[in-house]
């Protein structure tokens, strides 16, 4: 798939993602089809079905790059941390931000995996995004250790998996039920997180 995206001249990839991903914000994913998209996007039909052949690779796509934004944001927010609970409420600022203002992302990111459980092609693509956010993150994490901000009492890729499912199960019942005051819940769950990054 990547190389599918980048034989796509910048210009239309980008119209063509972002398109979908209004798409998604306003339809959601199931409402979301390659109509929709093409007149949004400007573009034909059939070449989005010649670059991404399904909408749940275009799906994958959109949380890809979306992905990539995060990360960069984060990367920022990790470097400025200079105690381990600075970091911790750079996580939690990550996860509050995400749920409230993109929470369409979020859902996105669920479907998808359910699409995956049906899909191997989708299954393997959303691993490999996975793997990658898992890698990334964890580099910043021993970046953090051997300045001497945290000292994880596991191998950095461990840590940062389990992290990643507290905030996927915590959004997931965040986006669940949006009125509940979930700042107790997310209070409870720091001294977990605390106890992990050392």
């Amino acid at each position: 798939m990547e190389a599918a995206t980048t034989a796509l001249s910048g210009d239309k990839a980008k119209r063509i993602v972002d398109a979908m991903r209004a798409s998604v914000a306003a339809r959601g994913a199931a409402g979301s089809t390659f109509d929709h998209v093409a007149r949004e996007a400007g573009v034909s039909r059939g070449l989005l079905h010649y670059y991404f052949g399904t909408k749940e690779r275009l799906l994958v796509e959109v949380v890809r790059r979306d992905s990539d934004l995060r990360l960069a944001g984060l990367d920022a927010a990790i470097a400025a941390a200079h105690t381990a609970d600075d970091l911790l409420a750079v996580l939690v600022s990550s996860l509050e931000d995400l749920v409230e203002r993109d929470p369409s992302f979020v859902a996105l990111h669920f479907e998808l995996f359910t699409s995956a459980r049906r899909t191997p092609e989708i299954a393997a693509e959303l691993a490999a995004l996975h793997r990658r956010i898992r890698e990334h993150v964890a580099e910043q994490l021993e970046a953090k250790a051997r300045e001497g901000v945290i000292s994880p009492t596991a191998d950095a890729e461990s840590v940062v998996t389990v992290l990643l499912s507290l905030a996927d199960g915590l959004a997931l019942r965040m986006l669940a039920d949006p009125g509940h005051d979930w700042g107790p819940t997310l209070a409870a769950a720091m001294p977990a997180a605390r106890a992990l990054l050392g």
